[in-house]
């Protein structure tokens, strides 16, 4: 039976843990108790020290993806998570207590089909997301990082480079490996030429990730006055997008372009940007689909995608990648008691470049 299916008596035992938690789609996020389970053998149990604040916590806490994820409330977000283990099941071999650890997107999968034997379990059709997915343990839903502590699978909890800043690193688990992910899939190496669109939680890191594997990246934004800023996260260039001979000056030249803009935006002006055999590749999620004009896809051979995070395995090159570069995220750190501000700052856009809550600050509730 696989592992997303079984409920073991062992995994029924469970111990309280505070949290903050929404109530409704109208509720702001609140204190709370929360059921977790007691570790078993294959589990590690984890004191959470920081969880970043990812835009989809706020579209899951408002159950603004009800037509494709619907939110079980109460829902407690949070899939950035870092922090410290303090126990761990008789059969786990890669941690124990006092190590630092750290889980993103994902705390479960079948184990047994062809994308997790292909170290994809993003893509597995029996995923466990970190929160408001079904759990398989104690019924209910899972709750995530917005909390003091979690209970993972061994398979799903990361190492955390000792060089990294904790609260900078948290991120690393959403933004870093979403767009960490579609570069090394489609070869983003040194001398490349990638474009960048948006410079937000998901862009910063891509440039920061980007211009770390060598490319020659450029930076395209509406707003000119972050060019200062995208130059010291690594950019070459920036191009303003609304100006069409900046535009206009790089068609046909780029390898690839990430597109982190969630907002409705034209993407045929930066698809006529791609060689021939570029790709651009979509991560962020505007609520109206996109209009795409055929004839930029076929006279360069060029393709469109989309990316969801990275497999677990993945995601832990990832990290070690950035220990490497000593790159984390640039952060904004708050106590707990104040996430519905953050939410409110983060639909104005008021955050460079994402908020990380420090844990700790839940002690005091």
């Amino acid at each position: 039976m696989s592992s997303t299916t079984q409920l073991s008596s062992e995994s029924r035992s469970q111990y309280e843990a505070k949290a903050y938690a929404a109530a409704s789609a109208e509720s702001p996020l609140a204190p709370t108790m929360i059921p977790r389970r007691d570790p078993g053998e294959h589990d590690v149990q984890i004191e959470i020290l920081f969880c970043g604040i990812c835009h989809s916590d706020l579209h899951t806490v408002r159950n603004e993806w009800s037509a494709a994820m619907p939110t079980v409330y109460p829902c407690v977000p949070g899939h950035e998570i870092v922090g410290r283990v303090i126990k761990v099941g008789s059969a786990v071999t890669k941690f124990k207590s006092g190590d630092i650890a750290a889980v993103g997107c994902m705390v479960d999968s079948d184990g047994n089909c062809a994308e997790c034997q292909a170290s994809l379990e993003q893509f597995c059709s029996h995923m466990t997301l970190t929160y408001n997915s079904p759990d398989i343990h104690l019924g209910g839903v899972t709750y995530g990082g917005y909390s003091d502590s979690i209970v993972v699978k061994e398979h799903f909890v990361l190492r955390v480079p000792s060089n990294l800043n904790l609260a900078r690193a948290a991120p690393l688990l959403c933004a870093g490996i979403t767009t960490y992910s579609p570069m090394r899939h489609w070869g983003v190496t040194e001398g490349k030429k990638v474009g960048v669109v948006g410079l937000g939680g998901l862009g910063h890191m891509a440039v920061k990730i980007a211009h770390a594997l060598g490319a020659y990246v450029i930076v395209f934004t509406t707003s000119p006055n972050k060019k200062e800023d995208a130059l010291r996260l690594g950019a070459d260039e920036v191009v303003i997008s609304r100006d069409t001979d900046q535009m206009n000056k790089h068609k046909g030249s780029f390898d690839f372009i990430l597109d982190a803009v969630s907002a409705e935006h034209d993407i045929n002006s930066y698809i006529r940007l791609l060689r021939r055999d570029g790709n651009m590749t979509l991560v962020g999620a505007p609520a109206k689909p996109h209009a795409v004009a055929a004839f930029s896809l076929i006279f360069k051979r060029c393709s469109l995608s989309g990316s969801n995070i990275g497999g677990i395995a993945e995601t832990q090159e990832m990290l070690d990648f950035c220990g490497r570069n000593n790159i984390t995220a640039d952060v904004e750190v708050i106590p707990i008691q104040k996430v519905n501000e953050a939410y409110e700052r983060l639909l104005k856009s008021d955050v460079k470049y994402r908020f990380s809550i420090d844990m700790a600050s839940l002690k005091s509730q």
